[in-house]
């Protein structure tokens, strides 16, 4: 009988820290694919930013119309970056992960180039759907955000 618990409890141990390693794992991923998004949206590459979204992705911009596929997505990104946009933040707040799918939840900010010539701050939040591929990297699958009410 101690046998049969011991053992029980050592695959329960191991089936219990293996999910909470995979979920780790796909948030530390997650996390520095965030990094790099940041990096290459600073630097202005656009065809970098599209990378990291699958072939089939679909983005949901704030009063925009859906934009479907990498290649469109990249010309999303181009027209943000053309317009001034700069100065991309993330804060990832939450991942959840199931089998080649994940979610986050996270926060944004940017900094928006006005007619006026005067720069404002854009605070927002987000949640991204990523799949992982064949290749084991995680790409943003769908990508959807919007504004926080200006203060008054």
């Amino acid at each position: 009988m101690r046998y049969f618990l011991a053992t029980f409890c050592f695959v329960a141990l191991v089936i219990g820290g293996g999910e909470s390693a995979g979920a780790q794992t796909a948030q530390s991923s997650i996390e520095a694919n965030n990094a790099d998004f940041v990096a290459k949206f600073a630097a202005k590459d656009t065809a970098g930013l599209a990378q990291h979204y699958t072939e089939d992705a679909v983005a949901f911009p704030p009063n925009e119309e859906r934009v479907a596929g990498r290649e469109s997505v990249q010309k999303m990104w181009q027209s943000w970056i053309d317009a001034g946009v700069t100065d991309l933040t993330l804060k990832a707040a939450q991942v959840e992960e199931s089998g080649n799918l994940a979610y986050e939840e996270g926060t944004y900010s940017i900094k928006i180039l006005g007619s006026d010539g005067k720069t404002s701050e854009e605070i927002g939040k987000y949640i991204v759907v990523w799949k992982k591929g064949a290749d084991g990297e995680w790409r943003q699958h769908r990508d959807i955000w919007n504004t926080n009410p200006t203060k008054k």
